[in-house]
C-alpha cells in the first residue's frame, strides 16, 4: 500500500486505502494530540464500571472481567485506524434490554451462551447492512411509533436498573444522589452552559465529561460510609485472560444451542433501533464540524461504521463476550473532542489525532494499576451515572421520534411493555398497536402531521 495524501480538493488526511476503510496511524498520518491523550489516561475509569455488570450478571472473576474490558479497548482503536473519525464506547441505552434478556436463564453457562448467541446474531446484522448500504433504509422503514417506544422504553429500563429493589441506589444513595445531582447539571443545565461560555475554569470543567464526577464519587461515598476509600496500589494491571478464555468463551464452553440464536432476535431488533440513534447522532456531529473546519475534509460513512462496530462485536462474541456490547459512539466524549477540533487547527490538527489520542489514553489507563485501583471502589456508582444520564438522554430522544400524540400514546405502552417483559413482548404490542390505530399506513403513520398540543382534538 502507499500513502495517500490531501489534496486541494479534498483536504482530506493522509491514508493508506484499504477498500472501503482508510487506514491511518499515529505519527505516520496523524500526530498525537496529547491534551486529548491524557483526558482518556484518566477517563478509563468508565470503561471500568463495565466490570460490575460482568460479575454480577455471569458470575464473572474480577480478573477475567477486567480482560475484557481490555479486549474491547483495544477493539475501540479499529475505528480511527480504519477512518471512522469518532470516539467509540458502549450501547448504553440498549444494557437493561440485553441484562433482562440474559437473566431469564440460569446461572452459568446458560447465561453465557445466551450472551454469545446474542451478540453473534447482532454482530453479522450490522455487518450485513453495512455491506449491503441497507442501514439507513431499514431503520426508516420501521414505524416511528415503534422507534419512540423501543428508545424510551430503553431509558426507563435504564433507569429501572438502578432504582430497582436491591439496585445502585440502595446501595449508594447519598452518593448517587450527589453526584447525579452535580452531573446532570453541569451536563444538561443551561445555567452551567453560560457559565462555561465566561469562564476558563468551568469550561475546563465541561471538557472533562464525567470525569469530574468521579473524583466526586471517589470521595464521597467513603465518607457516608457507602464504599471503602480506595487501596491505590502500584504496578500494573493482571488481567486474566485464561480464565476468560476457559470459562467465558466459546473455546470453553462450546457454541449456544440453536434455540438461543432465534430468541436472541427480538432482543438484536432492539438493541439495533437503539444503536442507530448514534449513528445519527455522529452524522450530525461531524457535518457540523465539517461545516467549520474547512482545512480537512471530514469523510464519515455509516455503511463503513457498520462495518466496524459490526464486526468488533462479532470479534467480542467469539473471544470475550461482553454485556456493554461495542458501539458506534461515546456521546459525551465524542462532544468533548469534536468541540475542542472546531476551535481550529492550533487546537487540534486532525478529528483523527483527536479521537485516535483519546482511545490510545484510555488504553494506557487501563494497564495502570494506580488508575484501576483508585477508581475499583467505586465502578457500581459511575454505571449508576452512566445508566441514569444515558436514560434521561433516550427518554427525551425518543419522543421527538414520535409525529403525533397517537404514536407518542403507542410509544408508552411499548415502553412500559419493554421495561417490565422484553423486548420480543414490546415489539409484538408495538406492532399490533400500530395495525390496529394505522391500519394499512402501517408504515407511513402520521407523516402529514406536526406534534402538537392540540393536534388530536
Amino acid at each position: 500500500m502507499s500513502s495517500s495524501n490531501p489534496t486541494p480538493e479534498s483536504n482530506e488526511t493522509a491514508h493508506w486505502p484499504l477498500g472501503p476503510f482508510k487506514v491511518r496511524l499515529p505519527f505516520v498520518h496523524y500526530k498525537m494530540e496529547w491534551p486529548d491523550y491524557f483526558q482518556g489516561l484518566l477517563m478509563c475509569a468508565v470503561d471500568l464500571a463495565a466490570i460490575p455488570l460482568m460479575t454480577e450478571l455471569l458470575g464473572m472473576p474480577f480478573e477475567a472481567a477486567i480482560a475484557i474490558v481490555m479486549l474491547n479497548g483495544l477493539l475501540y482503536l479499529a475505528h480511527h485506524l480504519l477512518g471512522d473519525p469518532v470516539v467509540p464506547g458502549w450501547i448504553t441505552p440498549a444494557i437493561p434490554i440485553l441484562m433482562a434478556y440474559v437473566e431469564t436463564f440460569d446461572p452459568g453457562a446458560d447465561r453465557v451462551h445466551a450472551l454469545i448467541a446474542f451478540q453473534i446474531m447482532f454482530g453479522l446484522l450490522v455487518i450485513f447492512l453495512g455491506i449491503t448500504g441497507l442501514a439507513t433504509k431499514v431503520v426508516y422503514k420501521i414505524p416511528s411509533a415503534i422507534k419512540s417506544g423501543i428508545i424510551i422504553g430503553a431509558g426507563i429500563a435504564a433507569i429501572a436498573v438502578v432504582f430497582k429493589a436491591g439496585g445502585r441506589f440502595d446501595q449508594y444513595p447519598f452518593t448517587i444522589s450527589i453526584a447525579v445531582g452535580v452531573a446532570f447539571y453541569l451536563i444538561f443545565s443551561p445555567h452551567f452552559a453560560k457559565l462555561r461560555h465566561h469562564n476558563s475554569i468551568w469550561a475546563l470543567v465541561g471538557k472533562l465529561g464525567v470525569f469530574p464526577i468521579i473524583v466526586l464519587a471517589v470521595i464521597i461515598a467513603p465518607l457516608f460510609g457507602e464504599a471503602p476509600w480506595p487501596d491505590v496500589e502500584w504496578g500494573f494491571t493482571q488481567p486474566d485472560f485464561m480464565l476468560m478464555w476457559t470459562e467465558y468463551t466459546v473455546f470453553g464452553i462450546g457454541f449456544p444451542p440453536l434455540l438461543m440464536f432465534l430468541t436472541a432476535i427480538p432482543t438484536v431488533l432492539a438493541a439495533y433501533i437503539v444503536v442507530f440513534g448514534d449513528v445519527l447522532q455522529t452524522e450530525a456531529l461531524l457535518a457540523e464540524a465539517d461545516e467549520i473546519r474547512k482545512d480537512e475534509k471530514i469523510d464519515y460513512d455509516p455503511n463503513r461504521s457498520h462495518l466496524i462496530f459490526g464486526g468488533r462485536n462479532l470479534i467480542m462474541s467469539i473471544f470475550g463476550p461482553d454485556v456493554v456490547m461495542c458501539g458506534p459512539l461515546w456521546a459525551a466524549m465524542h462532544v468533548v473532542i469534536v468541540e475542542r477540533y472546531k476551535q481550529g487547527k492550533e487546537a487540534m490538527r486532525s478529528i483523527f489525532g483527536g479521537s485516535g489520542s483519546f482511545r490510545w489514553g484510555t488504553n494506557t489507563g487501563l494497564l495502570l494499576l494506580p488508575i484501576v485501583s483508585l477508581v475499583q471502589p467505586i465502578l457500581g456508582i459511575a454505571l449508576a451515572l452512566t445508566l441514569l444520564i444515558q436514560g434521561f438522554v433516550s427518554v427525551r430522544i425518543g419522543v421527538l421520534e414520535a409525529r403525533s400524540q397517537r404514536d407518542l400514546g403507542i410509544a408508552g405502552v411499548i415502553a412500559a411493555v419493554l421495561s417490565v417483559k422484553g423486548a420480543a413482548w414490546a415489539f409484538g404490542v408495538g406492532i399490533l398497536l400500530t395495525v390496529l390505530i394505522y391500519g394499512r399506513d402501517f408504515f407511513r403513520g402520521e407523516t402529514d402531521k406536526t406534534f402538537t398540543k392540540h393536534q388530536d382534538k
